[in-house]
């Protein structure tokens, strides 16, 4: 017998004063089996960062040809593709050909230098990719506010998140990969 998803409901309370973006996210987030409490988390992070009312979670994991977030305009076109982890050099091609933007974030402090330096002569031909890292650290502090119950506070400041719970307080920026600054 195949094990289910575990349902978590998060609310976010988003002040991005980056993006001029504020307001209540209530959110359903399907843990795949496979995914870790770190893994959940930097989907809601990444969510805090490129909220918009149309930025939806999708099947992720458990499909191949879905990022784990994206944005999608009223004719169906992707206008933003965000993936986490370190996918192969084909699927970046093929989601940089299909959205409009790309995104992805690594994390891995092992993988990620030795995945970047195996797929930058590759990738830095996508004028539409950007392609971030977090370190383990900061992954190991967002999962301690993994709940099945979550009410989470998110401001954003010059690419900087604050990220808090009823006891819990972290705050971190997504260090860039390309394009370099």
């Amino acid at each position: 017998m195949a094990l289910k998803s575990t349902i978590f409901k998060a609310t976010l309370h988003i002040a991005d004063m980056d993006r001029n973006v504020y307001g209540d996210f209530p959110l359903t987030v399907a843990r795949h089996p496979s995914e870790t409490d770190e893994r959940m988390m930097l989907r809601l992070a990444v969510f805090a960062l490129f909220a918009d009312e149309r930025l939806q979670f999708t099947k992720g994991l458990s499909t191949q040809d879905e990022p784990d977030l994206w944005t999608k305009s009223l004719s169906d076109e992707i206008e933003l593709w965000i993936d986490l982890g370190l996918p192969e050099e084909s699927r970046i091609r093929k989601a940089c050909g299909r959205a409009d933007q790309v995104v992805i974030v690594a994390y891995g402090d092992r993988a990620t230098p030795v995945w970047w330096q195996k797929n930058q002569k590759d990738l830095v031909r996508f004028d539409n990719l950007r392609i971030y890292s977090i370190d383990q650290e900061t992954l190991a502090s967002m999962a301690v506010m993994a709940a099945r119950t979550m009410d989470l506070q998110c401001t954003i400041q010059d690419g900087q998140l604050w990220l808090s719970d009823a006891t819990n307080n972290l705050s971190f920026e997504l260090k860039t990969l390309f394009p370099e600054g």
